[in-house]
């Protein structure tokens, strides 16, 4: 784990401290999704077409403003999830339009295809980018990760490189499995069976409503001998994507061989109590020869913690966000 808390261009002027009763990384990764409820305004939903007859469901949150963020939602989450929504209003309130999108499979409709979705699946999040580049006059855009989506949103950017669209300012992203292998390795353990259990419930309830979908071409048979994502990415994921099996998917899909290229800055915060993560999702040598990437890793905040309690009910993850990016596109 790591010692320092930070290895940063764009220091937050307040420190993660949260509460005594929450310092602890497994509560702070349960606590918000049971107890959290974000009131926020119905968005206007839309769905955009991909170009292999696919879709992804959008989530717009629109007041006018002159700059957009993209929100990417984590493994098996949606646009609704509580840590989407307490982002969202945040952006809001700070000055900026907000659009959720989700991944395929995701948000409680199947996708056509047989393929669904991955943590490299950036051709998707450039279907979403190319379409508000195309539709809309925003002079700043910036893409915030939750998770999986973090890991997303990094990969977007390094293999973008200085082809990336000017209009495109950074990125903040939280809690991010930079090195897919190690993290999955840390989900297989004993005391991460919980999480473990979870995903694949979900996972295996998505696969076997594509068998259904596909006859013949998915095999649920047996899904309950599974018991991580090596199995299941070596089953699933890997053939359905292209990818030789789970290694190669981690390899070729990893945030971590992709920060030397990201060409504007982009914002990493791991917490250093996070269990879903390894030593190797804390990219400090990469962070410091890059000086686009600030990476921070405060002691506590579990995965997708970072719980505060404040009358405003924002968390500490939404406002070092907003300052990040605020530093990138100011009003």
């Amino acid at each position: 784990m790591p010692m320092n808390d930070a290895v940063s261009n764009n220091h937050s002027a307040t420190p993660y401290v949260p509460p005594r009763w929450l310092r602890n990384g497994h509560l702070q990764s349960v606590w918000p999704t049971l107890f959290r409820k974000v009131p926020l305004k119905a968005p206007e939903t839309a769905e955009l077409e991909t170009p292999d007859d696919d879709f992804l469901r959008l989530d717009w949150y629109r007041q006018g403003h002159s700059r957009l963020a993209i929100l990417c939602h984590g493994l098996e989450g949606h646009s609704r999830r509580p840590y989407i929504l307490g982002m969202a209003r945040a952006l809001l309130q700070a000055g900026w339009d907000v659009l959720a999108w989700n991944y395929r499979s995701c948000g409680g409709v199947m996708n056509r295809q047989l393929r669904f979705y991955h943590s490299g699946a950036t051709d998707d999040l450039d279907v979403v980018v190319q379409h508000v580049l195309a539709t809309t006059a925003y002079p700043a855009i910036a893409l915030v990760g939750f998770s999986m989506g973090g890991n997303l949103s990094l990969v977007y950017l390094g293999e973008r490189g200085q082809s990336l669209d000017a209009r495109v300012v950074g990125a903040a992203t939280f809690s991010v499995p930079c090195d897919l292998a190690g993290s999955a390795r840390e989900l297989a353990r004993r005391a991460n069976r919980i999480y473990m259990q979870r995903f694949l419930t979900e996972l295996r309830d998505k696969m076997t409503r594509k068998a259904g979908q596909f006859p013949g071409q998915i095999d649920v048979t047996g899904f309950e001998q599974i018991r991580d994502f090596k199995a299941f990415d070596d089953r699933y994921t890997a053939p359905l994507h292209g990818f030789r099996d789970a290694e190669d998917y981690w390899r070729r899909c990893s945030s971590l061989y992709f920060l030397q290229r990201i060409p504007v800055p982009a914002l990493i915060v791991n917490a250093q109590d996070d269990p879903f993560l390894s030593s190797e999702c804390y990219p400090r040598a990469v962070a410091a020869e890059n000086p686009m990437i600030s990476l921070e890793s405060p002691q506590w905040g579990g995965h997708v913690g970072f719980v505060t309690r404040s009358s405003d009910g924002i968390y500490w993850s939404e406002r070092r966000a907003v300052e990040f990016l605020e530093s990138l596109a100011p009003r």
